[in-house]
């Protein structure tokens, strides 16, 4: 959270705590049936659709009076791709890499004639350029373009491998079955956020004369005193110092010249042969694992049944939120986007089965459906994901 939004929410959330616990007072009986009667209007889901290995389940919650969540599932014969962008401040960003980073997956693919680690590094390069040149282009109209920027988690799943790439702070873990056919979680990316010690001692080895390059602020540790993530696409104020923005015109500006880079969009990419024990894989923004652990999340996957499971995920997490500031579920979702902020975050998740038996069985593209789902909008055009069946 920002520090301008954490001062807000501290003087608004007395008010609205009076209120929850009065209404808590009312009626201390409330159900999960009561609960979810209410309707909430600012979460969007889509229960259950197919992909080429399996099936996937997506849901997306909005906090924000801008939805920066931007989302995206691209199906296709040969190949499945997820993406979650969690955008700051603004949604220009996470909209850019909406638009342009799997259509730069699939011509770099096409190009060399197969997926790879380095094909997706130079996607993310392609993207992060682009949105600079949009910042360059638009700079003098409108400072602010400097100060956007997105996380950035990508998986794409491609001849039974798993490729995963990630810039800030979203998650992929993977639910797997052990020898006594317990599940587990497995994290499959590392979070760049300045809160992990890993994170700072980082920065640091990498800033050496930079004493301010994490500072404890509020008691949440910054870059510079202004943000947590350490990588992004975007945030070009915090990369090159053309783009230094003017203190009048800006919430967040450095209290000095930019020297050198304190941000990268340099991403953390691997890659998995997907195992006879691996069963799912959920993709989510931070909103999600701010109240749920990578544990938590597993098993609600594990335990429900497949259809809708994104959506309880995120119904869970709210659940959560509300019992952390001792208020109703039902409250929180009554609440109007923006204050809903104060609660929680936006929060996107996309949960991918895995049914090893159809990805064994499956050579053709009959079955699935290729279709381009990105969140609070349902199946548009063709997915550009299909690309991807001319690569053998």
């Amino acid at each position: 959270m920002w520090p301008w939004l954490e001062r807000i929410a501290s003087a608004c959330w007395d008010r609205v705590r009076k209120y929850a616990l009065t209404r808590k007072g009312e009626d201390d009986a409330d159900t999960d049936a009561d609960v979810d009667a209410v309707a909430d209007e600012l979460l969007w889901s889509r229960d259950l659709t197919r992909h080429a290995a399996g099936d996937f389940s997506f849901a997306v919650v909005q906090a924000n009076d801008v939805l920066e969540d931007q989302s995206q599932v691209e199906t296709a014969a040969a190949a499945t791709f997820v993406g979650v962008y969690d955008g700051h401040g603004g949604a220009e960003a996470s909209r850019f890499i909406s638009n342009h980073l799997s259509a730069h997956i699939v011509r770099l693919a096409q190009e060399h004639g197969t997926m790879s680690e380095d094909v997706v590094r130079k996607a993310f390069s392609a993207t992060e350029e682009g949105f600079l040149s949009l910042v360059r282009r638009t700079h003098l109209i409108k400072p602010a373009m400097a100060t956007i920027g997105s996380c950035c988690l990508v998986g794409i799943i491609w001849r039974g491998t798993l490729y995963l790439a990630n810039l800030g702070d979203s998650r992929a873990v993977v639910g797997c079955l052990d020898g006594a056919n317990r599940i587990f979680a497995e994290q499959l990316t590392r979070d760049h956020n300045a809160s992990m010690e890993e994170i700072r001692q980082e920065l640091r080895s990498l800033h050496p004369d930079d004493s301010q390059i994490v500072v404890l602020k509020n008691g949440v540790w910054r870059i510079k005193g202004i943000i947590q993530v350490s990588r992004s696409i975007g945030d070009a104020y915090l990369k090159k110092r053309e783009f230094a923005v003017d203190p009048s015109t800006a919430r967040f500006h450095l209290s000095e010249p930019l020297r050198r880079p304190v941000l990268t969009s340099e991403p953390s990419i691997s890659s998995r042969i997907l195992g006879s024990q691996d069963r799912f894989l959920i993709f989510a923004s931070d909103g999600l694992w701010e109240h749920l652990s990578n544990q938590q999340a597993v098993e609600i996957v594990h335990n429900s049944p497949r259809e809708g499971v994104a959506r309880r995920l995120v119904q869970t997490a709210l659940k959560e939120a509300a019992r952390k500031r001792e208020m109703r579920y039902g409250d929180i979702k009554k609440l109007e986007k923006g204050v809903r902020r104060y609660f929680h975050d936006d929060i996107t998740v996309v949960v991918v089965f895995i049914d090893h038996e159809l990805r064994a069985e499956h050579s053709s593209s009959t079955s699935v459906p290729e279709l381009s789902v990105r969140g609070f909008v349902d199946a548009g055009a063709r997915s550009s994901f299909s690309g991807m069946n001319d690569i053998t």
